[in-house]
């Protein structure tokens, strides 16, 4: 059984069609604890309810599934790249990411004033924690955000 999960991205800078574009793409860049906990926290076959956090309205877009479990974030040891972290080591790094795939965007976007307005959705973090960057979703929670944008998970 898959976990399920949540993670944000700007439409301006890694959308939903840029995901579809390269088919998969490593997660890098994540800066906050609690989100790098929870990536390290996945495994391969996880699912990942992909959402657009610079638009109006914020909003779900589509799924994405985890196809490499998490590994050490290679820009935090680039002095050239934005995410550099000087006091993070090879030996001892602090920032994790995991490798993602496509799986399929929404037809019909889920924006956040319809998740906090759906009774269903009242415990999901993404309504009492919405800015964390990474974070859990209960099956139940993913089932319905899928059900509201009439998207339905192909077979694998």
């Amino acid at each position: 059984m898959p976990n399920y999960w949540l993670m944000k991205s700007e439409a301006d800078v890694y959308s939903i069609q840029d995901l579809e574009r390269d088919g998969r793409t490593m997660w890098d860049g994540v800066r906050n604890y609690q989100a790098r906990n929870n990536m390290r926290a996945m495994k391969v076959g996880d699912l990942v309810l992909y959402y657009h956090s610079r638009q109006t309205p914020s909003a779900v877009v589509g799924v994405a599934r985890v196809v490499r479990e998490s590994y050490p974030d290679p820009t935090q040891f680039d002095a050239t790249n934005k995410y550099f972290d000087a006091k993070s080591s090879e030996d001892d790094p602090r920032w994790w990411l995991v490798d993602i795939e496509y799986v399929g965007t929404f037809e019909t976007q889920v924006g956040l004033p319809d998740v906090k307005g759906e009774k269903a959705l009242a415990d999901m973090v993404l309504v009492n924690n919405s800015r964390l960057s990474v974070q859990p979703v209960q099956k139940a929670e993913f089932d319905r955000v899928l059900a509201m944008a009439g998207f339905r998970l192909q077979e694998s």
